[in-house]
C-alpha cells in the first residue's frame, strides 16, 4: 500500500485509540424516555435535577452560565501566586489499625487522603468517600487541573479491601474514572445518588453492587446506615448533561458514632434541618476550599463551613476539599487558615490531620498545623520511610 495512504490511516487509528477511552470518562447519559426515569423525585423537574432551596446569596452570574464558566477559566489560567504549595506535601502512610484488632470492631478511625477522599473504619467496615487518585481530573489531561505534589501519594492499589464506596456526585474531582475502574475489583458496594449509577455501570461496576438514593433515603450495609441528605450544588461531566444526576451530602451512622460527609455544597438552611433530623454528629467532614465570589452558593467560604458545622450539631470538624487540587484562585492554604480563625471565634474543635495520617475519634484529635512547615524540615514525618499503606494496618498497635 502507498505510504501516502498508510501514514494518515495509522495516525487516524492512533488518535482513535487515544480518544476512545477518554470519551468513556465522560460517563453515560440517559436518552429518550429514559430521561424521565426519576420523575418521582421531588428534586427532578423537566428532565433535570434541581436545587430545592433558595440560594442564600445572589451570585454575579449563574454558576452554569457561559459568562461564569468563562470567568472561572480566565481566573484559573491567568492568576498565579501561591495557589500551589512551595514544596512537596508530606504524606503519612499510617493505614488503618482497627482492621486487625480482633473479633470486636475497634473505635472509629479516619484517614484523609487529600481533597474529599477519606478512608473510614467504622463498626468493622471500611468506607471510602469520593475516591480520587488520579493526578489529573479531566479526560483531556493537558487541560486538566493537576494534583499537588505529594512525597509518597497513596494509590488505589495501596488500599485495603473496601466495603462501601460512598459517592456524593459526578464531578471529576469526586467521581474519578480510573479510580472507579480499579475499585470495581476490590470494593463491595457503591452507594451513591440518583443517576450516578449509570456512569458506574458503563465503567464496569456490576448493577447489583450499586445502590442509588434520593435525598432523605437510606440504605443499610451491615451495621451501618447511609442516608443521602440535601446539598446545594449541581452536576454534569460534559457540556450538555447538567442536572442529569443528583448531588447530595451523606450521613454515616454506626452503632455508636455518627459522621456527616458534605460532598460539595454551598451554605444553606438545610444544614439545620439535617442536624435536627439526623444529628448530632461525632465528626463533620465539611468542604473547605475551591470557593470564589463568582460561585458563592455552590461552595462554602471557610466561615460558612464553621457555621454549617454548628447547624449540624457537630462535635469535631475536619475540613476536606482542600490540599490536593488547584480549583480556584485563592492561596492553597488559605482555606484552612481562615477556618482556624473562624473555628476559634466559635469554640469549634478541629481535626487537621496530615494527608495519610490515621486518627481515632476516641483519641485526642490531630491539631498540628503541618501545612505551615511545607518547605521546612518537618519532624512529624517519618524520614526513614513508612511501610506500604495497606500493610501498615497490621503493623500498628
Amino acid at each position: 500500500m502507498d505510504p501516502i495512504i498508510v501514514i494518515p490511516l495509522v495516525l487516524v487509528a492512533a488518535i482513535a485509540l487515544w480518544v476512545a477511552p477518554r470519551l468513556r470518562e465522560f460517563g453515560a447519559r440517559r436518552k429518550g424516555a429514559d430521561l424521565y426515569r426519576y420523575d418521582g423525585s421531588p428534586n427532578f423537574r423537566d428532565g433535570r435535577f434541581r436545587n430545592l432551596h433558595t440560594y442564600t446569596r445572589k451570585p454575579p452570574q449563574s454558576p452554569g452560565s457561559r459568562r461564569a464558566r468563562g470567568k472561572k477559566l480566565q481566573d484559573l489560567l491567568f492568576t498565579g501566586g501561591t495557589r500551589r504549595p512551595p514544596a512537596l506535601i508530606p504524606v503519612r502512610r499510617d493505614g488503618l489499625s482497627t482492621e486487625a484488632s480482633g473479633p470486636e470492631p475497634g473505635p472509629t478511625e479516619l484517614v484523609w487522603l487529600g481533597h474529599s477522599t477519606v478512608l473510614i473504619r467504622i463498626d468493622g467496615l471500611t468506607v471510602i468517600t469520593d475516591p480520587v487518585f488520579s493526578r489529573a481530573i479531566f479526560p483531556l489531561r493537558p487541560l486538566a487541573p493537576k494534583a499537588f505534589d505529594y512525597t509518597a501519594p497513596v494509590t488505589v492499589d495501596d488500599l485495603p479491601e473496601i466495603d462501601v464506596v460512598l459517592l456524593s456526585h459526578d464531578h471529576y474531582d469526586h467521581l474519578d474514572y480510573p479510580s472507579i475502574r480499579k475499585l470495581a475489583a476490590k470494593a463491595g458496594r457503591f452507594v451513591t445518588t440518583l443517576g450516578v449509577g449509570e456512569h458506574l455501570k458503563s465503567w464496569g461496576v456490576p448493577a447489583d453492587r450499586i445502590d442509588e438514593r434520593d435525598w432523605w433515603q437510606s440504605i443499610t450495609v451491615g451495621p451501618l446506615t447511609f442516608t443521602a441528605t440535601p446539598a446545594q450544588h449541581f452536576s454534569g461531566r460534559g457540556f450538555k448533561d447538567a442536572g442529569q444526576t443528583l448531588w447530595a451530602s451523606w450521613v454515616i451512622e454506626g452503632s455508636t458514632d455518627k459522621l456527616f460527609f458534605s460532598g460539595d455544597t454551598g451554605y444553606f438552611e438545610a444544614f439545620k434541618e439535617i442536624g435536627e433530623r439526623l444529628g448530632p454528629f461525632d465528626v463533620t467532614l465539611l468542604e473547605c476550599g475551591a470557593y470564589n465570589v463568582q460561585w458563592p452558593n455552590v461552595h462554602m467560604m471557610p466561615e460558612e463551613t464553621v457555621q454549617a458545622h454548628l447547624d449540624l450539631g457537630g462535635r469535631a470538624l475536619q475540613p476536606i476539599h482542600w490540599g490536593k487540587f488547584d480549583l480556584s484562585v485563592h492561596a492553597w492554604d488559605e482555606p484552612v487558615e481562615r477556618l482556624i480563625r473562624a473555628a476559634a471565634e466559635h469554640g469549634v474543635m478541629l481535626a487537621t490531620p496530615m494527608v495519610g495520617q490515621a486518627y481515632r475519634l476516641s483519641d485526642p484529635l490531630p491539631r498540628e498545623p503541618w501545612w505551615r512547615n511545607i518547605g521546612e524540615p518537618n519532624p512529624v514525618t517519618d524520614d526513614e520511610g513508612a511501610p506500604a499503606f495497606a500493610k501498615a494496618q497490621t503493623q500498628r498497635t
